[in-house]
Order: C-alpha cells, then structure tokens, then sequence
C-alpha cells in the first residue's frame, strides 16, 4: 500500500514538492473533528436547524472571512504559523506574507484554506452551542467592519490631501 502510494505522489507531483501525505493528513484530522462534533452535538441532545437564518449566515460569513484572515496573515498570530512558514515580508495593513513550509504550512498562510475549518467550527458551534457562538461571531464580525472602516478612512485622509 505504501508503494502505491509513493508512486502516485511521485507521479502527481510532476518535479514539483507536493506533501500529499501532509495534505492527507489534514484531511483525516478535519473528518476526525466533524465526526467529534457529531458526536458531542449528538450526545448532548442536539440538532441541526432546520434552516440557517439570514442573520446567522452574514455572521459566519463575516467572522469566517475575519478569523481566516486573522490566524493566516496577522502579525500577533506569526507564532502559531512560524513553525509551519518562512517570513517574507509585509503584504498589506497589518499583514504579513509567509511561504509555507509543508502541508500544514499552506493550510495556516492561506486564509482560503482556512476559511473552510472556520466556516465549520462556527457551524458546529451553532449546534452546541449558538449563544456563545453568535457572540463570538458578532464579536468578529464587528472587527472585520472596523477593518473595513479604518481602510476607508485611510482612503479618504489620502484622498483628502
């Protein structure tokens, strides 16, 4: 089993360093996570909605979009990401820009990658437990439009000038 699939990393990466064992990896552990989630949900009594409200949607939308980029790109987050990427630089307000250094590398630099595992943690989390869940995502909902504010005021002060 494992020569087959030595053989299809080779083959798939086509000269190119892929670590499709780490991305298999992060797979199982994002299957074992929803599958605890279940369980703890299904334990403590718990169901899914029958439907996800408006509300609720913008506030995962936006909290998933704040904590994606807030673990992926922020400069106070760079300890959990630094064993994982090499430092490159600035990339924008408040924003740095790593490489990655395997599989999970690329999943805590990439704010796409993220946002999956996020999106579902707060889904989950409105199962087990909504309240503290809708505060978290208000909480980071209302960050993720100061962000938005401070870029349009910087914006308008350069403009201004």
């Amino acid at each position: 089993m494992t020569e087959i699939l030595e053989k299809t990393e080779r083959a798939y990466e086509g000269g190119q360093n892929r670590p499709l064992r780490g991305y298999l990896g992060i797979l199982a552990a994002y299957g074992g996570t929803v599958a605890v989630a279940a369980a703890v949900a299904s334990l403590a009594n718990r169901r899914v909605p029958d439907r996800i409200g408006v509300l609720d949607l913008a506030l995962m939308a936006a909290c998933t979009h704040k904590v994606s980029r807030r673990i992926a790109k922020d400069p106070v987050t760079s300890p959990i990401r630094a064993p994982f990427t090499r430092y490159e630089g600035e990339s924008g307000p408040a924003e740095v820009q790593e490489s990655p250094r395997g599989a999970l590398g690329e999943l805590l630099a990439c704010p796409f990658c993220l946002a999956q595992w996020v999106a579902t943690g707060y889904a989950a989390g409105l199962v087990i437990a909504p309240k503290a869940t809708r505060l978290i995502g208000a909480t980071m909902t209302a960050v993720a439009v100061s962000d938005w504010l401070q870029l349009a005021y910087a914006k308008l002060m350069k403009a201004a000038e």
